[in-house]
């Protein structure tokens, strides 16, 4: 038995997020088919993590077990050929019989695109959110430092979170301006339903000038929903990277 690790790119806006879902169209179910199509097996493909509807990918991690013998420098090629265009196996690697996709997880890196332009893109809508309102980003980056380490981030997860504990580590956090937009970026050992989006919702008022960035430690302490900033939509969300 083989065991087959891929990365993999989407675009996520016409997914409903990355889990098998009967009836709806999913990343996880679109890719076992394919899989089951060059192999004639079904299989079950385990990813680093879920990524909720309208979420990307430049690197999400997954892996599978196959009897085939299909050569490993064909496989992505092969996937590929029965998949849409919006998802695309970047590359394929046999990989020890114990590594699995998400238990054997180091940390993961997020990218949140806010355009900062006046009015926006037509090409790029589905890809980014865009805010006209002109932002501090040298605000925000002095806000973001202040998530680095190990916090309690019960003010930062969505309602319905079903992890019993959260406390999570954040190892880096970086806010840089390139051009028209605003990138975020964060890396951590593990995150809550919805924090990065509410952690960027958060870091666009410091950016907005209504909370300062000295103010990101006491809405932390304070664990409270309300205190953070709101969710900010799927579609500006990527998971950039998973390092094992």
């Amino acid at each position: 038995m083989r065991n087959i690790k891929l990365i993999i790119e989407y675009d996520g806006k016409n997914f409903n997020g990355w889990q098998k879902q009967p009836d709806k169209l999913n990343i996880q179910g679109e890719i076992e088919r394919a899989i089951e199509e060059i192999t004639g097996e079904k299989v079950e493909l385990i990813a680093s993590g879920r990524t909720d509807a309208g979420v990307h990918s430049l690197g999400q991690t997954a892996n599978f077990k196959t009897n085939s013998k299909i050569e490993i420098g064909k496989f992505a090629k092969a996937i590929n050929s029965r998949l849409k265009k919006s998802i695309v196996i970047k590359s394929a690697e046999e990989v020890d019989e114990k590594f699995h996709s998400r238990y054997s997880v180091k940390s993961k890196t997020y990218r949140y695109i806010i355009n900062n332009s006046e009015n926006g893109s037509a090409i790029y809508r589905e890809l980014e959110y865009h805010v006209s309102n002109q932002l501090d980003y040298e605000k925000m980056n002095k806000a973001i430092k202040y998530f680095e380490g190990e916090h309690d981030f019960k003010a930062f997860k969505a309602s319905g979170t079903s992890s019993k504990s959260s406390v999570r580590k954040i190892l880096h956090g970086e806010v840089r301006k390139e051009g028209e937009r605003i990138i975020i970026e964060i890396t951590g050992t593990g995150f809550l339903y919805n924090m990065v989006r509410i952690i960027a919702g958060t870091l666009l008022e410091v950016g907005l000038g209504k909370i300062e960035p000295e103010k990101i430690t006491e809405i932390i302490e304070a664990k409270d929903r309300s205190k953070a900033g709101k969710t900010l939509p799927a579609h500006g969300l990527y998971l950039v990277k998973v390092e094992y």
